[in-house]
């Protein structure tokens, strides 16, 4: 069965975070959030907004291709 849109984002959210070496809790307070909504994306219960993507692609230092699944 294919991914859906949501599990593919928060798939590819969780790797940029685990390939980054940063904790959640760093990420959270630069890019605005908190910690428990950091952790609601990675688990595909949330999706980020596209000012808050954004964010996190320069705070992660990846493409927004990388974590949309946009190849």
């Amino acid at each position: 069965m294919e991914k859906s849109l949501d599990e593919m984002i928060s798939e590819n959210l969780r790797r940029e975070i685990e390939e980054s070496g940063k904790k959640k809790n760093e990420i959270a307070r630069a890019i605005g959030v908190t910690p428990a909504t950091v952790s609601q994306y990675c688990s595909g219960k949330a999706q980020p907004t596209l000012a808050t993507l954004s964010r996190l692609c320069k705070y992660l230092d990846c493409c927004a291709d990388d974590i949309l699944g946009i190849k």
